[in-house]
């Protein structure tokens, strides 16, 4: 359980370092991007839109990105707990199945999230095959990895949670 706590605390680091050098980089190229256009839309700088047209690849680098920072800041929410819950039986079950129900919860969501990560492989196994080329002329079945990584990332957390929630279920019963 150290070591998955450990790898937890970890991860949950290159997280947050990841999603700032994302963000910061989204920032900057949107910057770069609208500064450059409004220096030649209201300017009349005619360099502007020719160094515009050397960056085009920028907007769907960005857009790339997106998908990235969402996973990433998804799972990350998910470790500290505040993810998009919808609580309906906390009211109504007493307090000492809270733990049972959490429980429950986690394996449902890691059935989904393992359903979705096997999904997700065979698109990403089909972009091998069939896709083209996309930024900077990687394949485009590159940019497409956060899928399957992303949803591995959630069901790691949600097996985390799992395991937590088991273990105080397994001590419940043994009062």
């Amino acid at each position: 359980m150290k070591t998955i706590e450990f790898i937890d605390r970890v991860l949950a680091k290159l997280e947050g370092w990841l999603i700032i050098a994302l963000l910061w980089t989204m920032v900057v190229l949107t910057f770069i991007q609208v500064g450059l256009r409004s220096l030649y839309t209201h300017g009349h700088f005619f360099w502007a839109n020719e160094l515009l047209g050397n960056l085009d690849w920028s907007g769907p680098l960005v857009q790339l990105l997106v998908l990235w920072l969402t996973f990433l800041g998804s799972s990350l929410l998910t470790r500290e707990g505040k993810h998009i819950k919808i609580d309906l039986f906390s009211t109504i079950l007493p307090p000492q199945w809270i733990p049972l129900r959490g429980f429950i919860l986690a394996m449902v969501s890691l059935l989904i999230l393992g359903t979705m990560i096997k999904v997700c492989i065979d698109y990403v196994i089909m972009e091998m095959e069939f896709g083209g080329e996309s930024l900077f002329y990687l394949p485009s079945w590159v940019g497409q990895m956060i899928l399957p990584m992303g949803f591995s990332l959630l069901f790691f957390r949600f097996l985390v949670k799992a395991i937590h929630q088991g273990t105080q279920v397994i001590r419940g019963l043994l009062k």
